[in-house]
């Protein structure tokens, strides 16, 4: 098996993952001077590794615990810069393992109702598009509810993507109640024996307490109609925001308990550090990542070759299995 398909399923993939994340991997292993040109892992070396990944927006005391993690039982020893890489690698994957709980829609509850959230500007509606692309070419048979009412433009790039996809969209006129055509778009998916249902919503900043209150609304309408419903509650978020990422996760959680969590813009983005503080902080499952434009680009999360990319390790992790509990 070559390097390429790896752990992520097949040829290119990981190549891609590797080429998004290319300025995230440039501020650990570039942004500061030596980091990884050093024969020893001394303090210096600790130390400036440990900033790198702070750049990376990482996070400050999950920085520290990792560059302390890395310098166990290695400490002031000789190291070579591959080596230094790899074993960086191995801390991030084994911090990132709990949130690699792929996504799936349950049989059971059909269709599946998947509720996606987030602020404006993440890739919201193309990330639904690639996910129903996703899962109707595993022969679903997938819904699409055009909740966004408050754009026409949402709801016509939405129908293009339905196309694609080959995914009946449904939808209202613009200004249309969201919470009621949400309820419309159930009955609608329930009498065709859909299988999922994925629920595009209006973006909203997280500190605008109206639009947080609609969201809830939309759940609350689909409760009436399945009380198990909405079966998944999914965040999109923009890897280029670094930690504003966190309070968007907050605020979105209180507002409806999220499943999930779908990152988007990896491809060139220095920040790319910022997933690892979030898998660490929230303990969410990281169910998909975007690295580029195409449906392809979509791909399911891999800690192992996340990891990888990010530090530029070219091995396998010794370890991706369990957490540190820092």
């Amino acid at each position: 098996m070559s390097s390429d398909e790896g752990s992520v399923g097949r040829p290119g993939l990981f190549a891609r993952l590797r080429a998004g994340l290319q300025r995230t991997a440039s501020q650990l292993s570039g942004g500061v001077t030596g980091v990884f040109t050093k024969e020893r892992l001394d303090a210096d070396t600790v130390r400036d590794l440990e900033d790198a990944l702070i750049r990376a927006d990482v996070g400050t005391t999950l920085a520290h615990d990792l560059a302390a993690e890395v310098a166990k039982d290695r400490y002031d020893t000789d190291i070579t810069e591959q080596e230094l890489r790899q074993l960086l690698a191995d801390a991030i994957a084994k911090v990132l393992a709990p949130a690699m709980q792929p996504f799936a829609a349950d049989p059971a509850k059909k269709p599946f109702v998947v509720l996606v959230a987030g602020v404006n500007g993440t890739g919201k509606t193309t990330t639904i598009g690639k996910l129903a692309a996703k899962l109707s070419g595993e022969g679903k048979r997938v819904y699409l509810a055009a909740c966004d009412t408050f754009r026409a433009a949402a709801i016509d790039q939405l129908k293009i993507w339905g196309e694609r996809a080959h995914a009946p969209v449904i939808s209202g006129a613009p200004g249309a109640d969201a919470a009621g055509l949400a309820f419309d778009a159930l009955n609608e998916a329930k009498t065709a024996k859909a299988d999922v249902l994925l629920i595009d919503t209006a973006g909203r900043l997280q500190n605008k307490a109206g639009l947080m209150a609609e969201l809830q609304k939309i759940a609350r309408v689909l409760k009436k109609q399945d009380e198990t419903a909405p079966h998944a509650a999914i965040l999109v978020l923009d890897a280029t925001t670094g930690q504003n990422a966190i309070s968007q996760v907050e605020a979105f959680q209180q507002a409806v308990p999220l499943t999930g969590l779908i990152m988007t813009k990896f491809d060139g983005t220095a920040k790319g550090g910022i997933l690892v503080a979030l898998a660490h902080r929230f303990r969410l499952p990281i169910q998909f990542i975007g690295v580029g434009e195409t449906i392809g680009d979509l791909q399911s999360f891999d800690a192992a070759a996340f990891a990888r990319a990010l530090t530029g390790a070219n091995d396998e992790p010794k370890v991706t299995m369990g957490s540190f509990r820092f």
